[in-house]
């Protein structure tokens, strides 16, 4: 059985029902409109493009299901070569797009056809789709010089407006390839692609130092009702999709691409947004695979607005150092985080929480529920670190002391509860998991359940986190410090050599087989 997830006029996106991490028990073809697929699929989460506007589609999978389900009407359909595009990665293209794009009108599409577009910065606007489709590649400019300087901040009647951010902070910044600022229902959707072209500019070639930050693939400012489905971003310039205090995102059967080496290059980073759904996605990526933010001291508490509701589902996490990272810059905090039926390969960790003092009182992290997860080649699977030695302070004894004296103040995060269950990790290296609560303000609850580790044979040592004092393991259990409450129930590690449970301060410790 399957269910929809999105339909838009020309597309529509399926999730199979199962329990299966991102991958079908079976692979199975399509029936659409009596019609059968070829091509075996393999993956939960399918989708069909190419469809007709305001037409009834009945799909059907091999594997058992059925849906009948009518494609959105639109209102017009514009065609970016029939306004003058070339598509031959040579003409700059960017006139023509944006043309297309300002000139649509409400519930219209926009349409690139097969071919590469060379542009420059392109902006969004409200109620329309953005279609690519296969073979079609918008490919972003080299010459930095082509990317606006967007300024931090301006004020409008003495309020202040951010504009550009960076790791958390108010920051200039080049502007994005593709971007949209206080816009509402807009969908890019098709085959096509998304190439900030990085690898050929200067951008990764000097990624620190500069007094202007380097532009995002896709960054989404101040935007609700916004649907990504099945387009590839690569090579972005830094961060490939940056949404911003935006709210109802829904990310479908995207992938997003980078090389390992590639600086700063995490896949999705949501920064204080507000219901976010990531479902079907698959990403390798040279950072972070999927960072979930709401910034730094000033932006949390001055806007306290956390990173909220939001849902990863049926995703490919491959070749990240976190597959799932909260932090560092978290100030507005992380609340009801549901991650399921996912699969994280070769990561540095799997999933990784990085704070410290002085991320402040709205850093909260609570509701946060992992379950039915398989990793393989993750190298520590679990890691909370309350210490990490980020910003020009990091390494002072403000943040990495373990003085349970230093006072609860305006300064402090918060930690709540953590639940992991249904866990399968597999080949791991480093420990299975490290968590290190604040002293004066322990992690308040740690559930582990129905939960596998083993290791590799030939597993190196490394560290678990980044913070100052932590030693290297090899093949170690379960580190916990400065945790009120920790649950162990039916928790399998194989491999360990040492303790399977390296026990600091715990205030109640339940182990159940």
């Amino acid at each position: 059985m399957f269910k929809k997830l999105f339909v838009s006029s020309v597309s529509a996106c399926f999730e199979m029902q199962n329990k299966e991490p991102y991958y079908c028990p079976e692979s199975y073809t399509l029936t659409v409109n009596g019609v059968q697929e070829k091509t075996e699929r393999k993956t939960n989460v399918f989708s069909l493009f190419n469809l007709t506007p305001d037409t009834k589609y009945t799909v059907a999978a091999s594997c058992g299901g059925e849906i009948t389900f009518t494609t959105l009407p639109e209102t017009a359909c514009l065609d970016v070569k029939a306004m003058g595009a070339k598509g031959d990665g040579v003409s700059d293209d960017t006139f023509f797009i944006q043309t297309a794009i300002d000139i649509c009108p409400d519930g219209g599409r926009v349409v690139v056809p097969e071919g590469t577009y060379l542009i420059r910065p392109v902006k969004l606007k409200s109620n329309i789709t953005l279609e690519l489709k296969k073979g079609a590649a918008l490919l972003g400019d080299t010459v930095e010089e082509h990317y606006p300087l967007v300024p931090a901040r301006m004020f409008i009647d003495g309020k202040e407006e951010v504009l550009a951010s960076w790791e958390g902070e108010p920051y200039d910044c080049h502007q994005s390839l593709i971007s949209a600022y206080r816009q509402k229902n807009i969908k890019v959707i098709g085959e096509g692609t998304i190439d900030g072209n990085a690898v050929n500019s200067t951008w990764w070639a000097t990624p620190k130092g500069r007094k202007v930050a380097r532009p995002r693939l896709v960054f989404l400012n101040k935007c609700e009702d916004i649907v990504f489905h099945g387009i590839t971003g690569k090579n972005s310039a830094s961060w490939n999709f940056h949404p911003f205090f935006s709210k109802n995102l829904k990310f479908y059967d995207i992938s997003i691409k980078c090389p390992a080496n590639a600086p700063n290059t995490d896949g999705l980073d949501p920064e204080s947004c507000d219901v976010v759904e990531i479902v079907g996605c698959n990403f390798s990526v040279g950072d972070d695979c999927c960072a979930l933010k709401s910034g730094k001291y000033y932006m949390g508490m001055t806007y306290q607005t956390p990173a909220e509701r939001h849902t990863l589902r049926n995703n490919l996490f491959r070749d990240g150092h976190g597959a799932i990272v909260l932090g560092s810059e978290m100030s507005g905090g992380v609340k009801n985080l549901t991650v399921g039926q996912c699969l994280f390969s070769h990561t540095d960790r799997g999933l990784r929480i990085k704070s410290r003092r002085g991320r402040g009182k709205y850093a909260i992290i609570d509701g946060v529920c992992f379950e039915n997860i398989k990793m393989e080649n993750v190298i520590t699977p679990l890691v909370i670190n309350m210490y990490y030695f980020c910003d020009p302070d990091g390494k002072t004894e403000y943040v990495y002391s373990h003085d349970a004296n230093i006072p609860v103040d305006d300064r402090t995060p918060y930690m709540g509860k953590f639940e992991f269950r249904d866990l399968e990790c597999v080949d791991c290296e480093c420990m299975a998991g490290y968590f290190d609560g604040l002293s004066e303000l322990p992690i308040k609850e740690i559930v582990i359940e129905n939960v596998s580790i083993s290791f590799k044979e030939d597993a190196k040592p490394s560290l678990p986190a980044m913070a100052t004092g932590v030693r290297e393991y090899c093949k170690g259990g379960i580190y916990a410090d400065n945790v009120e409450k920790l649950v162990l129930k039916n928790v399998r590690l194989d491999g360990v050599e040492g303790a399977k449970l390296i026990a600091g301060k715990i205030g109640e410790l339940i182990e159940e087989k």
